[in-house]
């Protein structure tokens, strides 16, 4: 048995729920190991949900919705509408540490590769976030994640507007034991602020984003 977390979308403060499920857990990792995992959690969530529409974000997803919303896949694009470089490599190039900091180089290398680099292993805490020039405190811890998810996405018309289908998300590669940041989170955080006419208020500055996502200033 595991537990892993569904991000529901809600229609009252806080916008994103999240409910932990526990469910028949299959070790291995192969694809079809991760997808029978994924099974296994949308089943038991779906008994007492059942008129919900769940959908697994990752590259493991059975649904090509899911895999191009993986953060690996999903695109920040420019004012043009061209793409520049994955959520991943953006979220560890901005990344501010102790000892250095931040690693601009990582935009230009994969998503695999931004992730794994051996900076970010080496360099101490993390104390901020710097993206293209503009500064981000930690806290709260996932604040800039899903600052830069949700922007990507919503320059991102097709899959934004797909997602609208959907009110509760799930990623099984996310551990909430060992990981802070949640793909499925900050999907459900962007179906959420649309539907409840949020949406443009809380991208038009990071501290609206804060104050309407964490209520915090």
């Amino acid at each position: 048995m595991a537990k892993r977390p569904v991000y529901i979308v809600s229609d009252t403060k806080p916008y994103c729920k999240c409910k932990m499920i526990d469910f028949e857990y299959s070790k291995g990792t192969s694809i079809k190991q991760k997808q029978k995992n994924i099974k296994s959690l949308h089943e038991v969530f779906m008994v007492s949900n059942p008129n919900s529409k769940i959908l697994e974000i990752s590259s493991k997803s059975e649904n090509p919705l899911g895999v191009a919303l993986s953060a690996f896949n999903l695109m920040v694009k420019n004012k043009n509408g061209e793409d520049l470089f994955s959520v991943e490599a953006a979220f560890q190039a901005s990344k501010v540490f102790e000892k250095g900091g931040p690693y601009t180089d990582l935009l230009y290398v994969s998503s695999k590769e931004a992730k794994k680099d051996k900076r970010l292993k080496t360099s101490g805490s993390i104390i901020g976030f710097n993206f293209q020039g503009e500064e981000f405190i930690s806290r709260p811890k996932t604040f800039f994640y899903s600052w830069l998810y949700i922007n990507a996405l919503i320059s991102n018309k097709e899959l934004a507007e797909a997602i609208m289908d959907f009110d509760a998300f799930t990623d099984i590669e996310f551990n909430p034991q060992k990981s802070l940041n949640c793909q499925a989170e900050a999907v459900a955080l962007f179906v959420a602020l649309k539907k409840n006419d949020l949406l443009e208020k809380a991208l038009k500055d990071k501290n609206n984003f804060r104050q309407i996502v964490y209520f915090v200033d």
